[in-house]
């Protein structure tokens, strides 16, 4: 009922800056959490930040707090994530998320959406 389309994944040197953006579409998600996660290779998936999509409270994992900012855009139905002073550590396959009343504003549920992820590669 929530389709979730990713882009601006790609290549960066370490301290340059990308920006990932999440179209979504579908029925109204007011109440929902819209989230980022990253999973990169030998590694678990790992939340990243958080925004709720009324209000627009925030939530950061520490690794990236100061570096990356989590923002929505209501009249265009598409969240962003700014990833500032980008490091190796950065480099993962990133998703989208929409999660419907989630426990926390970091949980996941069998009930979330997911797009179908963008890879972002930082080079040192």
């Amino acid at each position: 009922q929530v389709q979730l389309r990713e882009s601006g994944g790609g290549l960066a040197q370490a301290g340059e800056s990308l920006r990932l953006s999440c179209a979504a579409s579908g029925r109204t998600f007011s109440r929902y959490a819209m989230r980022w996660y990253r999973q990169a290779p030998g590694k678990e998936r790992e939340f990243v930040a958080a925004i709720r999509w009324t209000g627009g409270s925030t939530a950061y994992a520490d690794s990236v707090k100061g570096r990356f900012t989590i923002s929505r855009d209501t009249t265009k139905n598409t969240a962003y994530l700014q990833m500032n002073s980008l490091k190796p550590e950065d480099t993962a396959i990133y998703n989208c998320n929409a999660s419907p009343s989630p426990s926390s504003i970091v949980s996941v549920t069998p009930f979330d959406y997911w797009g179908q992820g963008t890879q972002v590669t930082v080079s040192s």
